[in-house]
């Protein structure tokens, strides 16, 4: 019996040798499935099975990627990389996974991504970078993702989205966007059009709240009226090369001077561009009552004024009529007694 054990730890041993299962790793051939989850790892194992479809590698404490981490799993379609404390990632560190579907990053350290990250992902359809510190995301992150279908950024260091980032995602359905630093200035207009667009064709968010200015602190960007928003200012030109010391000489120490109206009003930085609710801003509803009332007085005023009409002809005809009754009896012989001429006479 101890032989038939010893035989079978054996065998056991040489089907991980010939699979290249790591030791701290748990694989499970019929699925392609390896699970190193929870095994301390400060780096990616090397010796995964070339057949890995499907490798979870959370709860860990790898701290970053190299150029070409996954060489080895070429046919990898799922990657769980949660919870580690992932800071550093080489723009080629996904490199050779072509077929990678699913890409899990959440609850590590990320500050930024580079816009090559994700060049060799084509088949990517989710990809999950919550809860992290990323404070920025490139226009643009490679080619446009056809097949992407989940975005998920919630949780992170956000102001500001790029129009073109979301444009090169025509087929997302889910959106996760929430916890955020949104500053709803003017510059967050764009985001606002593309998600009323993606909320009108079926698409599933949720939602934009404000944290800065304080206007609009705490407020669903969806929520906050178009006419409210003031385009943004263009970018200042660049300055002649030579011009600056001659006509900014404060420039030399490297403070650049505010338009001299901001000083004496007090006015913010236009750059800042924030929403400010105006005195009374321009609403198509207010206009339309407007012009109702004002049609209701103008028709009120009309009919008085046909009805004066009305009236003042009437009274003309009756009061003409009258005289000309009293002419005709004056004219009848007979009848040209005092006292009828008196009776015809207006009271």
């Amino acid at each position: 019996m101890k032989g038939e054990l010893l035989l079978l730890s054996g065998v056991t041993v040489l089907l991980q040798a010939v699979h290249g299962c790591p030791d701290k790793c748990r694989c499970h051939s019929p699925t392609n499935f390896v699970d190193c989850s929870q095994q301390g790892l400060a780096e990616i194992p090397s010796n995964l099975p070339p057949q890995t479809r499907t490798l979870h590698l959370q709860d860990n404490q790898i701290h970053q990627l190299p150029a070409f981490a996954f060489r080895s799993v070429p046919w990898l379609t799922t990657l769980n990389l949660s919870n580690n404390s992932l800071s550093n990632l080489a723009p080629q560190a996904f490199n050779g996974l072509q077929h990678l579907q699913v890409l899990n990053l959440t609850q590590n350290s990320l500050l930024f991504l580079e816009s090559r990250l994700f060049h060799s992902l084509p088949q990517l359809r989710e990809l999950d970078l919550s809860s992290n510190n990323i404070s920025h995301l490139p226009t643009s992150l490679g080619k446009p993702w056809e097949n992407l279908t989940i975005f998920a950024v919630q949780q992170n260091q956000l102001q500001q989205l790029d129009g073109a980032l979301l444009e090169s995602m025509p087929s997302v359905r889910l959106l996760f966007l929430k916890d955020n630093l949104w500053k709803c200035n003017c510059h967050l207009l764009g985001l606002k059009l593309w998600l009323e667009k993606f909320i009108y064709k079926g698409g599933i968010t949720d939602g934009v709240i404000c944290s800065s200015p304080d206007t609009w602190k705490g407020k669903d960007l969806l929520k906050i009226p178009h006419d409210l928003y003031q385009p943004c200012p263009p970018p200042a030109p660049a300055p002649a090369p030579g011009s600056s010391q001659t006509q900014q000489p404060s420039s030399a120490h490297g403070a650049v001077p505010r338009p001299p109206e901001n000083h004496s009003s007090g006015e913010r930085d236009p750059s800042e561009c924030e929403f400010k609710p105006k005195p009374r801003p321009a609403n198509l509803r207010h206009a339309i009552a407007t012009i109702i009332v004002t049609g209701v007085v103008c028709g009120v005023l009309c009919l008085m004024m046909l009805a004066a009409a009305i009236y003042g002809c009437t009274y003309a005809a009756i009061t003409a009529q009258y005289h000309g009754g009293c002419w005709a009896q004056t004219n009848e012989p007979g009848k040209t007694e005092g006292k009828e001429l008196f009776d015809c006479s207006p009271a």
